[in-house]
């Protein structure tokens, strides 16, 4: 096994090749978070990271290819000795409303935003066991807790995943195992842009959410966030 000189925890991030993923690599990585980290591409991982280091590997990870997650998982372990933190950030956004005939797209919707994260939360659960105080963050939305428009696609994999999420809370808790699902309104990144009920500089930024992540790893065991609910607008039901 390849030895890191770094001693932070290790972390694991999807998506960690743009948007929030990559600010949330980027804020670990530089308070000495050692990192995994997945994308469909490697050079995309390279070109928003720079090479790899003793702190930080890139990985494949595909959600449409199950071997890519156990692959990950293996070359995390074989690297750095073990897992602390699975951060399932990777989404889909794809527009499905509720009168489109798109079972393509909601199957994409399913595996991506769904059966991936619970993939890796299935395989990365014995390593985090082992650490003592394992954490798992899940990029939700508030998509995921209410409901504004008629993406259903979009929404009906949001509540699914908390549905996950709740669950592995519980089976982890005895574990040593933390669960926080932070569920922003709209975040500038890419997957924002399409609307124009907030202007970008009024949404949440990337960096903020890095920072809500980083606080839900380094809570302790006795003092567990199940959901951070963020919004950059007043909703009266939230």
């Amino acid at each position: 096994m390849q030895k890191s000189e770094h001693l932070g925890p290790v972390v694991m991030i999807s998506g960690a090749n743009r948007g929030i993923g990559a600010e949330i690599a980027h804020h670990l990585g530089d308070l000495g978070y050692r990192l995994s980290l997945g994308a469909r591409n490697e050079a995309s991982l390279d070109a928003e990271h720079g090479a790899c280091d003793d702190g930080r590997i890139h990985v494949r990870f595909d959600a449409f290819d199950r071997t890519s997650a156990s692959t990950w998982v293996d070359k995390t372990v074989e690297r750095f000795g073990g897992i602390d933190v699975l951060v399932n950030n990777a989404g889909n956004g794809e527009h499905v409303h509720l009168l489109d005939d798109d079972e393509d797209a909601l199957d994409r919707l399913w595996t991506v935003n769904v059966k991936a994260p619970a993939r890796l939360i299935r395989l990365c659960f014995p390593h985090l066991e082992r650490s003592g105080r394992g954490r798992i963050v899940n990029i939700v939305s508030l998509s995921g807790k209410r409901v504004r428009n008629s993406l259903v696609g979009y929404n009906m994999t949001k509540f699914a995943m908390m549905g996950l999420h709740h669950t592995t809370r519980q089976v982890g808790w005895d574990k040593g195992i933390r669960a926080t699902a932070i569920c922003p309104s709209f975040v500038h990144t890419s997957m924002s842009a399409y609307t124009d009920k907030v202007r970008p500089e009024d949404m949440i930024q990337p960096e903020t959410i890095a920072e809500l992540v980083r606080t839900a790893i380094e809570l302790p065991n006795n003092a567990a966030v199940a959901e951070m609910l963020v919004n950059c607008r007043l909703e009266d039901t939230l």
